[in-house]
């Protein structure tokens, strides 16, 4: 049986890994000089490749009640018995999984590797401009002839590594329906304030809350970074999904800053009303800049209520004018209708012989490994189906 897959990035790549047997042939066709290019830009480089905090509320879909269908504990086995068989060991910080070497190259050169000892094909600068299907068969180009396609193409997210949602096209063309996607896991421009410029470049440990159309929908903790256009961080990340989605619908999204989450008010009462003056005091819990801006934009004094100030500190409210473009976004959210496809194969239902992997997927996890999960559990789930594991 003759095996295409259209993109040899991570998903591609350990799908055919796990295809491969001596009855199939498979072929990767990949537009990029070599494949596996954008698993070097993950983890800031180091590849974080999984996370030891496995639950479903670490991911989004527009269909939330199937992912229980590809994210779970059979999957999750699957998944590190692979990266152990091709003799990766992680380095595990704080839950996050790296390769030992802390480079990202070891992940891409192992699968690379292990295609090769597996003898799948790999077509390099081979760029797909048509799928047809006739009699059955899969005819890419007009010259190459499947049986089965698998499609792991990526999405819009980081184009500058070859990855332009042609995905998606395609399986337009073969009448799926695509969500729009839209940028993820991405840094949030805010309107044009004053203070922008002054905050630029701080990084501090806040607590951020969503508010969209007045209503509060999701929280998050940690370190988040202050820029001249808005904010960033693995914090607004993770906020970024339900934001774009919001700003897509014409909703009004905020977020709210509380620049104190680690003390309670009644120490922060008790703070503020044992030292005067009030700037002074805050000076010494929050960046001096942060405390300016502060005092400016809630026109605070020695003299305002405490609850009041509390508030102001808990509460400081910029709002969202739109994401960072798929340029900076590591991921895409939306995508392949998850009615579109049987999760426990990767096999299209609507067109038989067809799967799909990875990030075309409309599943999209939050910082921390969680979107290579994604790709290496839905690839092993195909592969397992296209060799014709009776379990898979």
């Amino acid at each position: 049986m003759k095996i295409g897959i259209i993109g040899g990035g991570a998903s591609g790549l350990v799908t055919a890994i796990v295809a491969k047997t001596n009855n199939n042939d498979v072929t990767i066709l990949e537009r990029n000089s070599e494949c596996g290019k954008k698993i070097l830009a993950t983890g800031n480089g180091r590849c974080n490749y999984w996370n030891t905090y496995q639950d479903l509320s670490c991911y989004n879909s527009n269909s939330i009640d199937k992912i229980k269908e590809l994210i779970n504990d059979s999957t999750e086995k699957e998944v590190l018995s692979f990266f152990k068989g091709i003799g990766i060991i992680p380095k595990i910080k704080n839950g996050y999984w790296y390769p030992m070497t802390n480079q990202a190259k070891t992940i891409k050169d192992a699968l690379i590797e292990e295609c090769l000892n597996k003898k799948v094909e790999v077509k390099n600068n081979y760029l797909v401009e048509n799928i047809k299907l006739i009699n059955n068969k899969f005819i890419i180009n007009n010259e190459l002839e499947f049986d089965k396609l698998v499609i792991s193409t990526g999405s819009y997210a980081s184009p500058k590594t070859g990855s332009d949602g042609m995905g998606y096209r395609f399986l337009k063309e073969l009448n799926h329906n695509i969500i729009k996607p839209l940028p993820a896991l991405v840094q949030l421009n805010t309107k044009k304030y004053d203070f922008l410029k002054k905050w630029k470049g701080i990084r501090c440990d806040v607590r951020v809350r969503q508010v969209e159309d007045g209503i509060e929908k999701n929280s998050e903790t940690g370190e988040i970074q202050l820029t001249d256009y808005g904010v960033s961080g693995i914090c607004i990340f993770n906020l970024s999904n339900d934001i774009a989605r919001g700003l897509d619908n014409n909703k009004k999204e905020e977020v709210l800053i509380d620049f104190l989450p680690s003390v309670t008010d009644e120490e922060l009462k008790e703070l503020l009303s044992n030292n005067k003056p009030i700037k002074n005091t805050l000076s010494k819990l929050i960046n001096e800049v942060i405390v300016d801006i502060l005092i400016k934009e809630n026109s605070i004094n020695d003299n305002t209520n405490y609850n009041e100030l509390i508030k102001c500190i808990r509460c400081f409210k910029v709002e969202i004018e739109s994401t960072k473009s798929f340029n900076e976004a590591q991921v895409s959210s939306g995508g392949l209708s998850l009615e579109d496809i049987n999760l426990s194969t990767m096999e299209s239902n609507k067109v038989k012989n067809l799967y799909v992997t990875g990030e075309l997927l409309d599943i999209t996890g939050i910082c921390g490994g969680y979107n290579l999960g994604i790709a290496w559990r839905s690839a092993i789930v195909a592969g397992k189906s296209l060799r014709g594991d009776n379990n898979a």
